[in-house]
């Protein structure tokens, strides 16, 4: 069986909260001649929790038979100097052959961003083991920062990180891209479009089963859910002040908003819902992965508000959460402005402008008041659509046909 290495700085294990990508891809690899290891930080993101023992540099262990390798970063806080300490430890302990010593030689070794740091220690590894490299992205760095104005496009750091990025792009055998149409952003930079490929995120199906809307009593409120991090890129503002125009409508529907999940802004979101008078909302801590299809099973609807950001989306979006949502068939109400919106593509629900509180509100209510067969009909359509566009499966079909057509060419 030929092996891949995939460097993740953020992978998860499906006992954790956050995404499970390539997890599920791994899963999936195996029934196609390819054994993937992920090698991963010891630092979960989304709880801080450090996963190595005292003393223990790094960790090789199976999970649900896919090989992780842990390897040892410093517990931070926020997104200031800690944080890129832990990103340079990761790149730092993922080169180190004392790190790598239980693994078996790869046939490929695939770096994935968020931070480009993971991708550059993946391609010099490529390099050492004379194998071909594979750059995902998942977030255009530093395109990403400077559309958020976390950075300035004339800033040092900008120009250090684009020549980080090019670099990257160059030395790739082929580029695995997140977004539908990121090569808009890559290909004038110089890069065949022959070379990118595209492999969105999915969902693994088999751990949703079918299932039904909940039956409610007539007293019993409509139940708007969001589950996912609590971010700058998460819009979750827009979604308390529709819940704001919700409530002061005196004839309104009684609607209950779950938030699911952690984040940076988290206790800001807590506040402001507290000082906008919001009782029908509630805050609750994120869940693993395996814990989702449950918990999504007593929504009447979701949410997904993204942040009216044009420049940022203009390649579109692939969150995690919107392919939960979809396989757990519920209908689904988006704010977006994105270049893609699955929402649409699968008839699944409703979209409103983003950044648009009203339109947002009225979205909800009509929602709510949208009879029950209506709201069955939403939720198969977005099933559907998963099981025919996003099921790990196939989706890791399309990867390893790229990994078998570069590892064939002469080294």
């Amino acid at each position: 069986m030929k092996q891949v290495w995939v460097l993740n700085h953020y992978a998860q294990e499906p006992s954790g909260a956050g995404g499970t990508r390539h997890f599920h891809l791994a899963e999936c690899l195996k029934k196609r001649g390819w054994q993937a290891t992920l090698i991963a930080a010891s630092v979960e993101f989304t709880s801080g929790k450090q996963r190595l023992d005292a003393g223990e540099n790094h960790r090789y262990e199976r999970i649900s038979e896919v090989p992780f390798l842990w390897v040892r970063t410093p517990e931070y806080e926020g997104n200031g100097g800690g944080r890129v300490l832990n990103m340079l430890a990761y790149t730092w302990q993922a080169l180190r052959a004392k790190t790598l010593k239980d693994l078996p030689l790869p046939d490929a070794v695939i770096g994935s961003s968020v931070h480009p740091f993971a991708a550059v220690a993946a391609s010099l590894l490529a390099r050492r083991f004379k194998v071909p490299f594979v750059f995902e992205v998942r977030d255009l760095w530093p395109q990403t920062l400077v559309d958020m104005g976390r950075l300035r496009d004339c800033d040092l750091t900008t120009w250090a990180l684009r020549k980080i990025e090019l670099w990257l792009y160059r030395r790739a055998a082929r580029i695995v891209v997140l977004l539908p149409r990121a090569w808009e952003y890559i290909v004038p930079l110089g890069i065949p479009k022959e070379r990118i490929l595209w492999i969105p995120n999915g969902v693994d199906l088999s751990l949703f089963p079918p299932s039904t809307l909940p039956v409610r009593g007539a007293l019993e409120p409509f139940t708007i859910m969001y589950f996912g991090a609590h971010g700058q890129a998460n819009g979750l503002t827009n979604v308390l002040e529709a819940m704001k125009l919700i409530n002061d409508h005196k004839e309104s529907l009684s609607i209950r908003l779950r938030m699911i999940g952690d984040g940076p802004l988290k206790s800001d979101l807590m506040m402001l819902a507290q000082r906008l008078g919001l009782d029908n909302v509630s805050f609750e801590p994120p869940v693993p992965k395996n814990e989702i299809p449950n918990l999504a099973s007593q929504a009447d609807a979701f949410v997904i508000p993204v942040p009216d950001l044009p420049k940022l989306y203009r390649y579109g979006i692939s969150p995690n959460k919107v392919f939960d949502y979809l396989a757990a068939e519920r209908p689904i109400i988006i704010a977006t402005g994105a270049a893609n919106n699955p929402v649409a593509e699968a008839e699944a629900g409703l979209t409103v402008a983003a950044g648009d509180p009203l339109a947002l509100s009225e979205a909800i209510v009509k929602m709510a008041l949208t009879p029950r067969e209506e709201r069955e009909r939403m939720g198969r359509a977005g099933r559907g659509y998963v099981e025919k566009n996003h099921g790990y499966d196939q989706l890791s079909g399309r990867l390893a046909v790229m990994l078998d057509e570069i590892s064939e060419v002469p080294k």
